[in-house]
């Protein structure tokens, strides 16, 4: 995390005191909803024993069914009802049928060769089949359509296939100026006009909102359930109850609807509600006020804290003798940890205060990469037994590619790479540019991929191959200009009759490259921008670049691709001061590399 102090200024006590900050009019009227918003409000929604969930669903089970599901004879998920007789996935499946004998174990689906779509098989055996986890994936993204659809003003970040931090803020202001419309008016008598503070918020009533925490002495955070707030409450602690308000409604829909029970943790930034959205589970919601968290942090064993465990957490437990938050926080302050771990260790600092200003952000759902593998129990030995993997390897990025273009058409993968490795050998890979093709099928992927086979393995009659792995790299969605996969076609058979028509009116044979036939816009195969991943600008070539045959403007725009890069390669050089600075694709400048300072070397990976 980058610093929110510039220059070599020191923090101090009083830039972490925020518990309670003084809310103005300008506050809630402010359209700038950024990280340091006082009225900011994150949450974590997780789903309960998800791969147990969507298996339970799918079979249309009882929820109080005990139930595991296994991959091969290891349990990579275990139902709550299943827990109760102190199953986990530690356990083998022999062993958590002794301990509960009505247990259900369902094995994930898989793939096998010579089928399209996974499917769940009476026998499984690591020999012929491969795990397929497109069912969990599918679910999730129904999950997240359903955020985003309740939440049209907020933001979903999708932390994992069965987690997503939700930024309410947007929406709880809007709700807020809807049930307080006084607030959207300046007084007349406000003494300091916008910056005058708001008056003080009615009582709230937390009822079935989920388990509130609050302050309780220094030994942990207290619970308080379906009573009013005292006078003591604060508009953020209106604005927490709003969005728990949001939040409970967005997963009784997904109960409901679909089926899964979810727990959320609701807090002022993504650390906190990451933390309290386990405080109780399953089929819950815990709210952290302000207040509660210091005596909250506090208890909690600091190396369990992400990104202060391992040596990090190492060399702090070794050099202060402490093992809690708390232990660091009355201990030691921000000078003491700069000075010995560098000035960028401030988010230490912040952490243990419960200070967190990352976004959350959108994650674009544009793959850049799809990759389907295999890890052989049983070597490949015979060149001839590695063409049934790869169909299976086809089948898993088909379902894949096809899924995803059904809310993306125009997107498609530039290239397809067939990696294969020997032992512990490094792996040697191959890869071709993946034809434009109406139907995306397993036929199309496996004959590519089989061209890639037999040039890793030539002519050799043995091999000795234990992974295999196929995948899409390049995938980009059409940029402006283009239409979808089945407009290039279009524009091709136009193409065709063009030239056709010239040949049967003995006209000169001519290429589209060089004519002035005026086809359609929509209709251009060349694009003449693009949308860069960092900045999210669109950059175009000027007027007079775009003019000339396809492969002249496709040459100015690689060109213009690189430069942009190295506009950013510069502005990451100039403002590291610790680690490597990476170098974009295709970039003229080389890579410098800068020697880690203070906290980064606890982080570098040898």
């Amino acid at each position: 995390m980058n610093s929110p102090w510039k220059g070599k200024a020191k923090a101090t006590n009083q830039d972490h005191d925020d518990l309670r900050p003084t809310l103005t009019y300008r506050h809630i009227l402010s359209n700038n909803l950024g990280v340091r918003d006082p009225l900011r409000v994150v949450a974590l929604c997780d789903s309960d024993a998800f791969y147990a969930a969507c298996e339970r669903v799918r079979l249309e089970l009882d929820p109080n069914v005990p139930i595991v599901v296994q991959q091969w004879e290891s349990i990579i998920a275990v139902s709550y009802p299943a827990r109760e007789f102190g199953i986990s996935r530690m356990d083998k499946i022999k062993d958590a049928k002794k301990k509960c004998p009505n247990l259900l174990a369902v094995h994930v689906a898989t793939y096998k060769e010579g089928e399209k779509e996974p499917s769940y098989w009476k026998d499984v055996d690591t020999r012929t089949h491969k795990v397929s986890l497109d069912l969990y994936r599918r679910e999730s993204n129904k999950i997240i359509t359903m955020f985003k659809e309740a939440l049209p003003t907020g933001e979903v970040e999708k932390a994992s296939i069965d987690e997503a931090f939700i930024d309410f803020t947007r929406p709880v202001r809007e709700k807020l100026l809807e049930r307080y419309p006084y607030l959207a008016q300046v007084p007349a008598d406000a003494p300091n006009g916008m910056d005058s503070p708001l008056p003080p918020p009615s009582p709230i009533k937390w009822d079935n909102l989920g388990t509130v925490l609050l302050p309780e002495g220094t030994d942990g955070a207290g619970e308080q359930s379906n009573i009013d707030v005292d006078g003591g409450a604060t508009w953020h602690d209106v604005a927490l109850s709003i969005a728990a308000e949001l939040m409970r409604k967005i997963r009784e829909d997904i109960h409901s609807k679909l089926g899964y029970t979810t727990s959320a943790g609701i807090a002022r930034n993504k650390f906190l509600a990451k933390l309290c959205a386990s405080y109780k589970k399953p089929n819950s919601q815990t709210i952290l006020r302000n207040q509660a968290i210091p005596s909250y942090l506090h208890p909690l064993p600091f190396q369990k804290i992400r990104f202060l465990g391992g040596k990090l957490g190492d060399a702090l437990a070794k050099e202060y003798d402490v093992s809690t938050v708390g232990d660091l926080f009355f201990l030691y302050m921000v000078d003491e940890i700069q000075s010995k771990f560098g000035e960028n260790a401030l988010w230490i600092y912040e952490l243990l205060r419960g200070i967190d200003r990352t976004e959350v952000k959108e994650k674009s759902a544009l793959f850049k990469s799809m990759l389907a593998s295999k890890n052989l129990p049983k070597p490949i030995t015979q060149p001839l037994d590695g063409h049934q993997w790869i169909r299976v390897l086809a089948a898993e990025l088909a379902l894949r590619l096809n899924d995803a273009r059904e809310s993306m058409p125009t997107l498609w993968p530039k290239t397809i790479v067939l990696h294969v490795r020997k032992g512990h050998e490094t792996s040697r890979s191959k890869q071709v540019t993946f034809p434009f093709v109406r139907n995306v099928t397993v036929d199309v992927i496996a004959a590519a991929a089989d061209k890639l086979w037999k040039e890793l393995t030539g002519d050799s009659k043995t091999v000795n191959i234990t992974s295999v792995q196929l995948a899409f790299t390049g995938l980009e969605k059409a940029e402006m200009g283009q239409k979808s996969i089945e407009g290039f076609f279009a524009t091709r058979d136009v193409q065709r009759t063009f030239l056709k028509r010239s040949r049967e009116e003995d006209e000169p044979l001519v290429s589209l490259e060089n004519t002035d036939l005026a086809l359609p816009k929509s209709s251009d195969i060349e694009a003449v921008s693009f949308q860069c991943t960092r900045c999210r600008k669109t950059i175009a070539l000027r007027e007079g670049q775009a003019t000339g045959g396809p492969s002249e403007v496709a040459q100015r725009l690689a060109t213009l691709r690189s430069e942009h890069g190295d506009f950013h390669f510069a502005q990451d050089l100039a403002n590291s001061n610790e680690g490597s600075v990476p170098v974009p694709r295709g970039s003229s400048l080389k890579r410098q590399k800068v020697e880690p300072k203070g906290i980064a070397k606890f982080f570098i990976q040898k």
